[in-house]
């Protein structure tokens, strides 16, 4: 049965990918480091800073990944001032509210961003609990993240469905036990879904709680 849903942030709640992607070109840019827009892909999967700053520029010792890690940040509030949430979210919101759906956020984000980023969109008091990077012991794919936002639910793992954009996501979300509704509004719906999302949807607009109460009658 349906009870809850638990949202990653980036690309599922928030519109706040460009915004990424160009704070971490200036941030590169100012170290000298110039990446192409496919060598970016990383970025976007779900990561926390700290595995993107190793990523691209090696084993950093703890004191660079905290300096630039604050550095990104302080760019990225830069370019996210006309972030807009997803199409349809907040009347999706009022509907699982209406089902008595809970809701959670799960995301690799900061706690600190990810309450920046619900406040400036004035959602964040209708979560009933938001886990960030700095809970987890481990990063997606680990399913830590998702059972955690669960346990902090008091919801069964079965009966929960995460949405989420990332590949690394969805497959965080099935090894919890939880259905996953994948986001795909640039064309990668047939990947998110060979990556084991149950179902794929481009925005908001095209869901009701009745479609998502079907996944969970097979």
């Amino acid at each position: 049965m349906f009870k809850g849903l638990i949202f990653d942030m980036d690309g599922v709640i928030v519109d706040s990918h460009p915004s990424h992607i160009r704070a971490w070109k200036r941030l590169f840019c100012s170290l000298g480091k110039s990446l192409a827009d496919e060598e970016l892909e990383f970025i976007l999967d779900g990561h926390r800073r700290e595995q993107i700053l190793r990523h691209y520029l090696g084993d950093l010792p703890s004191y660079k990944l905290q300096e630039y890690g604050v550095a990104k940040d302080k760019l990225f509030r830069e370019e996210a001032a006309d972030l807009q949430p997803i199409r349809g979210l907040v009347s999706f919101l009022t509907a699982l509210e209406e089902a008595g759906i809970r809701k959670a956020v799960a995301t690799s984000a900061r706690r600190e961003r990810a309450e920046f980023l619900l406040d400036r969109l004035g959602i964040a008091q209708r979560f009933a609990a938001i886990v960030a990077s700095d809970d987890l012991a481990a990063d997606k794919p680990d399913p830590q993240i998702f059972r955690l936002a669960g346990k902090r639910l008091g919801i069964d793992p079965a009966n929960l469905l995460v949405a989420e954009d990332a590949i690394s996501g969805i497959k965080a979300a099935k090894a919890a036990g939880m259905r996953c509704l994948a986001l795909a509004p640039n064309g990668r719906g047939q990947l998110l879904l060979n990556s084991g999302a149950d179902s794929v949807i481009a925005d908001f607009r095209s869901v009701s709680v009745a479609d998502l109460e079907t996944l969970f009658a097979v």
